[in-house]
């Protein structure tokens, strides 16, 4: 996942809530830091306003203590004659802005826009999103847009729906079931009440996110300290059935609305207003399906048909080993997934899955014909991933091999053209040209870095990080969640609770894509070299003012060590208190006795999930480094063992609590506890029991 980063707060003695530092950015996620860390570090550009089109414009900004009059009559005369350009310069500008349409527009390199769809597309995919239910949000839709009148939103109560559309458009006619909201209750989560509590950039810590969260879904039970109504903390709602008089027609495709407001309504300037991308036309009118029947109260599908499963996805590359066996673990130890059900008794709710993408070789490597095959006979080999294959678990977790050029081939948006990119591999602006072959006459010494780094599977230790593996895995997120539907997490992530109350949310968050939104990315990456990294995505977005049809999260819910590894919110930090990502597998030895001490209720209660940040080379339990799942899978234990432990005999190994380590620290603690529940010596986080 991307970098994130958070403004920090200073205690003021006089007050007892915190306050900005004017001095210290502020940010309300990780893309926008990425984007201030990719700028220039010194600011020599200021804007400059005209006084009547309210053109932006960038000029030399000299120094404050910049005197003309001090410096030499040649340097000054030098001088004159730049701020003579400039200014002509400035003006040129001007009259080509003035005098051209926005095709026509002179956009400095440094500044290219990433825009490629013009403002009826635009319309077209808001007008989709809202019409089909994915809009349940009270953000504004940017005046840029253009809409001159109301649509429909059936996924908002009309109690909301002033907030919907901007003020310089009419409002929105919200015609949405109307909300319940309740505590402890697994119903739906209502994500702009989660970021109105837990929004870092207007001083929330994650500590009192963490409360949040926790008192409202009840995993504080039996432990509740705090006394009082916790009505204003309830962010799950239920939804109630319309009344017959509230039913409304199917929403069909209606012609996009002509622009408004400050912008033209002549063909020719339809786009006003927007900056295209240099040297590409705009994109072709979108071919979008009718949009969805959105069903709300009791007529809510809970059946796992093809077009309402609830799919998590991770992808892997690289052998099997022990990061990925505790993500699943954990999935099993968190998640609504039956297992704790007799044979005949059905979940009341969709079961949710996840499916492991694996990558059998190197990321530029094409498979070969036999690839799945091997890949199924690897994983029943593999002591990490055998477990997963046992029958109880064939419904919950499927490995899927992942194939690029199958999978590119099957998206409709790149299937024609993604063959034409230079290159597959570009991260953030930065392309990896992956050679055919080694040309004739090349040094070995020219090529070493390029060809190390193309045959790398896995990373395997900080110096030998796997860069393509991770390029490739930017691309997937999206490929398999336009592709399948579901929601897309890093392999280095830890489920830490239910996430069924974010099934029921009708938008688009963190990587969870529809179809509009879906195919608007496809498209733009294909026409910026073929970036999927999280900041270029971020500026397509808010390059074409789609940036609230996808939620950003507050990272305290699957994030919530980020702040403090960054040296924010140290005087107020949750817990446990990480001061690096490494204290995880780590912990420091004042705080060792933490992990044993509150085990894994204490371990960041009230998030959805924790994110490690890679550290592939650190094992989670450094003492037995091997799966420890009892007497079922006791062959895969004792392969492990001896793979951990070459040089011992077998008919020696004991398990000596003395043998163990002192402190235990928060990987192994977790990893523990997720094998204890397979074995069947403790239920999962909710208190049911695994059924074989």
């Amino acid at each position: 996942m991307a970098t994130r980063y958070f403004p920090g707060f200073q205690r003021d003695t006089t007050r007892d809530r915190p306050f900005y530092d004017p001095h210290l950015p502020s940010y309300s996620s990780a893309v926008r830091e990425k984007l201030h860390l990719q700028s220039s570090g010194s600011q020599w550009l200021v804007p400059m306003t005209g006084s009547t089109r309210r053109i932006r414009l960038e000029s030399l900004s000299p120094g404050p203590r910049f005197r003309l009059a001090r410096v030499g009559r040649r340097r000054g005369f030098i001088c004159r004659c730049v701020a003579f350009l400039t200014v002509v310069f400035a003006i040129a500008v001007i009259i080509l802005m003035l005098l051209g349409t926005e095709e026509s527009h002179w956009t400095p390199p440094f500044r290219d826009s990433t825009l490629v769809f013009g403002r009826e597309n635009l319309q077209r995919i808001w007008k989709w999103e809202i019409e089909s239910g994915h809009y349940p949000s009270n953000g504004k839709i940017p005046e840029q847009i253009g809409f001159t009148s109301a649509i429909l939103n059936p996924a908002l109560p009309p109690a909301k729906a002033h907030t919907l559309i901007s003020p310089f458009t009419p409002p929105a006619r919200a015609i949405g079931p109307r909300r319940t909201y309740l505590e402890n209750q697994k119903h739906i989560a209502d994500l702009d009440i989660i970021l109105e509590q837990c929004n870092f950039s207007e001083g929330k810590y994650v500590r009192d996110c963490l409360e949040f969260l926790r008192v409202s879904a009840g995993l504080d039970n039996g432990r509740r300290l705090r006394r009082g109504s916790v009505d204003e903390w309830k962010y799950a709602f239920m939804e109630e059935d319309r009344l017959e008089e509230e039913s409304f027609p199917r929403a069909t495709q209606a012609a996009p609305i002509a622009p408004a407001g400050p912008y033209p309504t002549g063909r020719q300037n339809s786009n006003a207003g927007l900056m295209k991308k240099r040297n590409v036309q705009w994109e072709r009118p979108l071919e979008l399906p009718p949009p969805e029947q959105p069903s709300v109260g009791s007529n809510r599908s809970t059946a796992c048909d093809p077009e309402n499963l609830r799919l998590f996805h991770m992808f892997w590359a690289g052998p099997f080993n022990e990061k990925p066996y505790v993500a699943l673990s954990s999935f099993l130890f968190t998640q609504n997934l039956g297992l704790h059900l007799e044979p005949g008794q059905e979940l009341d709710v969709c079961r949710p899955q996840i499916w492991l993408w694996i990558n059998p070789g190197p990321a530029a490597a094409v498979p070969n014909p036999t690839a799945l095959t091997d890949m199924y006979d690897a994983l029943k080999t593999n002591p990490w991933a055998a477990p997963f294959l046992h029958p109880r678990f064939k419904n919950v977790i499927k490995f899927r091999l992942w194939n690029t050029t199958e999978q590119l081939d099957s998206n409709l948006e790149l299937r024609d053209e993604w063959r034409k990119m230079d290159t597959l591999f570009n991260s953030g602006g930065v392309t990896v040209s992956v050679p055919a072959e080694q040309p004739a006459g090349s040094s070995n010494a020219t090529l070493s870095k390029t060809g190390d780094m193309v045959h790398r599977l896995g990373s395997k230790s900080e110096a030998t990080y796997d860069r393509l593996s991770v390029i490739l895995s930017d691309m997937a997120r999206f490929i398999v969640t336009h592709r399948y539907g579901g929601i897309y997490l890093d392999a280095d992530t830890i489920f830490l609770r239910d996430w069924e109350e974010l099934w029921g949310w009708k938008g688009a968050f963190a990587y969870r894509w529809v179809p509009a939104l879906g195919s608007f990315l496809f498209r733009t990456a294909l026409k910026n070299g073929f970036d999927f990294h999280p900041v270029a995505v971020s500026k397509y977005l808010k390059e074409a003012h789609l940036e609230n049809l996808l939620l950003r999260v507050p990272d305290a819910l699957f994030d919530p060590a980020w702040l403090n590894t960054e040296g924010y919110q140290m005087e107020r930090p949750p817990y446990p208190f990480f001061a690096g990502f490494a204290d995880f597998f780590d912990t420091p030895e004042v705080q060792s006795a933490a992990p044993q001490a509150t085990g894994f209720e204490g371990f960041f209660r009230g998030a959805f999930s924790y994110h490690f940040h890679n550290f592939w080379w650190k094992p989670f339990d450094l003492a037995r480094n091997w799966p420890d799942l009892g007497p079922k899978f006791a062959g895969g234990e004792r392969a492990a063992r001896a793979a951990a432990n070459p040089h011992a005999d077998p008919d020696d190994w004991s398990n000596k609590i003395t043998d163990d380590k002192r402190d235990l620290d928060w990987a192994t603690v977790l990893k523990r506890t997720f094998e204890a529940y397979i074995r069947g010596e403790r239920p999962n986080m909710y208190g049911e029991w695994l059924r074989w």
